[in-house]
């Protein structure tokens, strides 16, 4: 893992125990329940994903620098929920950059242990929506993935951009960056302009 992508995976944590807690807020849940909609948030896409490939330990088992992270997110919550809460749209902002790190970091690590490019890009969209899926079922919301808006679409094309730039040769950093810019760009644009993909029709 290079350099720039640990402190991002650190933040795309914290981001999406934001996320989690800013989901329950008007839900009646206590400190505990709160925070534990946090914590799954944080740690369920990339728990599952290590498990599908068999990584052990588990990443927030063997850094507890990701259970900081989950903390800290938790905790901006508690002390500046004010502040967060007047961010023009705080959860989707938050939830943008959790997916696009995650996207990209299951993707890369899928890479790293060797599985082939097209099942490291499943496997970086399963990082990215699995906690947002956790979120929204804890908060009795319909799942964000199924709901007709651009969600995991967006992390699907930011992995095989991620993907097809390293084939080209880009340098990882770069890529990685460029990739993540595509996903929170799809994600944010698909929203304001309520894009959605075609219904289904049986």
């Amino acid at each position: 893992m290079t350099d720039l992508q640990y402190p991002l995976e650190l933040a795309g944590t914290a981001a999406f125990a934001i996320s989690g807690a800013l989901a329950v807020r008007d839900k009646g849940q206590d400190w505990f329940g709160a925070g534990f909609t946090a914590f799954i948030t944080a740690i369920g896409g990339g728990s599952l994903r290590d498990i599908l490939l068999g990584s052990y330990p588990l990443v927030w088992i063997a850094d507890v620098n990701f259970i900081y992270a989950i903390l800290i997110g938790f905790f901006c919550t508690l002390l500046i929920p004010g502040i967060l809460l007047r961010l023009r749209r705080t959860l989707l902002l938050f939830d943008a950059l959790g997916i696009a790190a995650f996207t990209l970091l299951g993707t890369e690590k899928a890479l790293s242990l060797g599985v082939q490019e097209e099942i490291a890009v499943i496997m970086g969209v399963f990082s990215a929506v699995m906690g947002g899926v956790i979120r929204d079922t804890l908060a009795n919301e319909m799942p964000v993935i199924f709901r007709r808006e651009i969600y995991a679409t967006a992390c699907l094309a930011g992995a095989i951009a991620y993907v097809a730039l390293l084939a080209a040769g880009m340098e990882r950093q770069v890529a990685f960056l460029a990739s993540a810019a595509l996903i929170v760009l799809i994600r944010l644009l698909s929203m304001r302009f309520h894009w959605s993909l075609p219904r289904f029709l049986g």
